[in-house]
């Protein structure tokens, strides 16, 4: 959004890609999960007191919006990429297919993952988990706007301390702001590490890529 209340901001677009590119250049296969509240906001007045279901498939379109702008922008940058919709769009995006999206990846392509599980009642962490695990992911990367994972919120509490290391049952635990319960769970069971870093930190993603100290990690223990 950069600073508006909503919507895309081209800058910000712009800068996410490039670190993107760079990692891509790195060697790294990338799978992207995105989320749709930056489009949400503009209509969420209109969404107070929907059915529950309707307003998770207009956030799930909103995701569309999204990867296709982010997709665009890393072609634009030099990057090979594909979007694949967990929803049906014909005509605009590929759908979900497991097996596909792993050719794409061999094929050394930058896969955008939409519309969460194309399923009500599920967040983007839970989509992003569930896409980690089925593509073999070697770990999940929440970029966020904090530089990891605080006791508390640290916009609100000064005093709040960060976590290098966690364990999945720590999170779960202490009921840690990270990711929902069922996105930590479905890590946890699969044994895939996560780690939590602040995506408006200028070279955050990189450093991660290079195994540097950056943000939270959350593993087995």
């Amino acid at each position: 959004m950069g600073a508006a209340p909503y919507g895309i901001s081209p800058e910000v677009m712009q800068r996410i890609a490039g670190e993107l590119k760079e990692v891509v250049s790195m060697g790294v296969q990338l799978a992207l999960v995105v989320g749709g509240g930056n489009i949400f906001r503009g209509v969420a007045p209109a969404a107070d007191g929907m059915d529950r279901a309707t307003a998770d498939y207009m956030g799930m379109l909103a995701t569309v919006i999204n990867a296709l702008s982010l997709g665009d922008m890393l072609e634009r940058n030099g990057a090979a990429v594909r979007v694949m919709s967990a929803l049906p769009i014909e005509g605009v995006v590929e759908p979900f297919v497991r097996r596909r999206a792993l050719a794409h990846l061999e094929r050394g392509r930058v896969v955008v993952f939409a519309a969460g599980t194309g399923n009500p009642y599920f967040t983007t962490d839970t989509a992003a988990s569930l896409r980690a695990v089925e593509v073999g992911a070697d770990i999940v990367i929440k970029a966020t706007k904090v530089d990891g994972v605080y006791d508390k919120d640290p916009i609100k509490h000064g005093d709040a301390k960060r976590f290098d290391r966690l364990s999945y049952d720590e999170v779960l635990e202490k009921r840690l702001a990270v990711m929902d319960a069922t996105a930590i769970a479905l890590c946890r069971d699969n044994n895939m590490p996560l780690r939590v870093l602040n995506l408006n930190a200028e070279g955050a993603l990189v450093r991660a890529m290079k195994s540097e100290e950056e943000g939270t990690i959350i593993t087995g223990g």
